[in-house]
């Protein structure tokens, strides 16, 4: 069984960064970004698990398109998030709360996302492998796992000791990362201060390298592993914004 005690787990994090993580450009910005990921993967197939869903903004967006979506979070305020607006948008996805670990359906989906850095969050990276091995059973023959994550090397190009944001309503977010584990995870402290009142959390996770991702993907049995350097496919260079690999779980042998 997973554990019990993982930084994510911490409900009052996702309470207090909702509106720092999900502002309302983000939602309308999904359906773009959407578009790309079936141009990308040039998805020709109708059951798609949205993995890691938080409040459904993708999941809605590809339920609106007709597809058979199941979004499956860890956290049950992103699902009553997720519930809410599906209901408010009058459309249909299954909303499962669960480990992305323990998550099984075998041979159920043509596409399996897991997008908007929602991957290495575990203390013990086996775990991560544990994920993969998990989607590919998951997966039904001839379908496609797409990943999207700051990657490595746009970090290391980018990286500050600290950050400040200040949103709409005069919330200032202050970010202080850290890179330990000879450059395998990052930790951080994110304070929200809003009016007279600041709390602090802590969470960290790993991060990959383009290579270092396609080798643990190759490792499980993906095929035909593609690279991006956003959703929109441009290449995986020093101009990348993004890390978004993609993996096929080949139609025989498995």
């Amino acid at each position: 069984m997973s554990g019990d005690s993982e930084w994510f787990e911490n409900e009052s994090f996702w309470e207090e960064t909702y509106d720092f993580l999900f502002p309302e450009k983000l939602f309308a910005d999904t359906n773009k970004q959407i578009d790309s990921i079936l141009e990308l993967t040039a998805f020709k197939g109708f059951s798609i698990l949205d993995l890691c869903c938080g409040p459904g903004r993708c999941s809605i967006a590809l339920a609106k398109k007709g597809f058979s979506v199941t979004g499956v979070d860890r956290s049950g305020f992103l699902l009553d998030k997720a519930r809410e607006r599906s209901r408010s948008e009058g459309v249909s996805v299954e909303w499962i709360l669960e480990d992305m670990r323990d998550f099984s359906r075998p041979a159920s989906y043509d596409l399996v996302l897991n997008l908007f850095t929602s991957f290495g969050y575990f203390d013990d990276k086996n775990d991560d492998i544990k994920v993969l091995e998990r989607v590919f059973a998951n997966l039904k023959p001839g379908g496609i796992f797409l990943i999207d994550v700051m990657g490595k090397e746009r970090l290391a190009k980018i990286f500050q000791p600290s950050m400040v944001d200040v949103l709409e309503d005069g919330t200032m977010v202050l970010q202080r990362p850290e890179i330990f584990d000879n450059w395998t995870r990052v930790r951080n402290q994110w304070t929200i201060i809003k009016g007279d009142r600041a709390r602090s959390f802590h969470f960290q996770h790993t991060i990959y390298s383009g290579q270092e991702l396609k080798d643990r993907m190759t490792q499980v049995g993906f095929e035909s592993i593609q690279l991006y350097g956003c959703l929109e496919a441009s290449p995986y260079d020093s101009n990348a914004q993004r890390l978004v690999i993609s993996g096929l779980k080949p139609s025989s042998g498995y």
